[in-house]
């Protein structure tokens, strides 16, 4: 698996924790959060860096438009903590891609 399908992947189950929690979503993910993971992997899809991308954190061009970047922030506020309990394996890349 390459970084972008990890990356993806990775968002994937942070959206879906997030939604879970905040929206009740046993069974797949609320429109919201559909419509969230959709963006948040088309923008991956098209990010000009391709294979060699830091995390968005780090990126200096911001792809993401302002309304989808507060979302994902807050998503990723609530999951980042729990995300080694739920999902170790992912967490981990995640923190080792972010340093590298």
């Amino acid at each position: 698996m390459n970084r972008m399908e990890r990356e993806s992947a990775t968002v994937g189950k942070m959206i879906a924790m997030y939604c879970r929690h905040h929206h009740g979503s046993r069974q797949g993910l609320c429109d919201s959060c559909r419509m969230l993971l959709d963006y948040a992997v088309d923008r991956l899809r098209h990010c000009p860096d391709g294979e060699a991308k830091t995390s968005c954190r780090k990126c200096v061009r911001h792809c993401y438009a302002p309304a989808h970047r507060q979302r994902i922030r807050e998503v990723m506020r609530y999951v980042g903590p729990r995300m080694i309990f739920h999902h170790p394996l992912a967490a981990i890349r995640h923190i080792v891609d972010e340093y590298l």
